[in-house]
């Protein structure tokens, strides 16, 4: 794989996002670069600037009851829920404070709530918080499973995200196609890179990557 790239946020100075050009393969989608978010997502340093800059979006929101954290967004989810309280975004639940958690999926990639945590969900204004979305076809599922299990969607934001709404709610992200203009997305079976047999560099998912040798 080539060398990353930084990309700083025009907004956010001290965010800073690493990509690498190539051919990769994403559950849904093949992409042309892939989207380094380690460090943010594990560095406390990176994650808390990350956290700050998301709960901006929220500054005027009413009601956060749970944050939902998908591909590995656990650390930034804590520090989100306690910019959301500075902020002084309220919650509904019991002890005033704010839920977070991580979600399960079945064999077909829907998410789903064990008994033990529905009550996380159902009545609940919940935030969904990404690492990055492609196509919106996890944000898509991930809305359909919250409303499923009887919760309101209060905002949806990820750290990158070619998608601008999923299921007509808008998606906050840090970062955009407006910061990666020569970003692409491809379903698998209509891929321009496969077509012009270019090599696949690395299988990814929320986790990371696998290089292909």
């Amino acid at each position: 794989m080539q060398p990353y790239t930084k990309i700083r946020s025009k907004r956010y100075n001290d965010v800073i996002l690493k990509v690498v050009p190539g051919h990769f393969v994403t559950p849904n989608s093949h992409i042309n670069y892939y989207i380094d978010m380690t460090t943010m997502k594990s560095r406390q340093s990176e994650a808390m600037e990350c956290a700050r800059a998301i709960a901006e979006a929220y500054a005027s929101s009413a009601i956060v009851d749970t944050i939902v954290c998908m591909d590995g967004t656990e650390v930034i989810g804590a520090y989100l829920a306690e910019q959301l309280t500075r902020v002084g975004v309220l919650s509904i639940n019991m002890h005033q404070t704010i839920y977070i958690m991580s979600p399960e999926y079945n064999m077909s990639g829907q998410m789903i709530f064990r008994d033990n945590v529905k009550s996380m969900i159902s009545g609940k204004h919940v935030l969904l918080l990404l690492a990055s979305s492609t196509t919106g076809t996890t944000i898509t599922r991930a809305v359909q499973s919250v409303k499923y299990y009887g919760g309101t969607i209060a905002g949806i934001s990820a750290i990158f995200s070619a998608a601008t709404k999923a299921m007509g709610v808008p998606i906050h992200s840090l970062f955009s196609m407006a910061d990666l203009p020569d970003y692409k997305t491809f379903k698998p079976d209509n891929c321009a890179m496969c077509r012009q047999k270019e090599k696949i560099d690395a299988i990814c998912n929320g986790f990371g990557y696998s290089t292909v040798y």
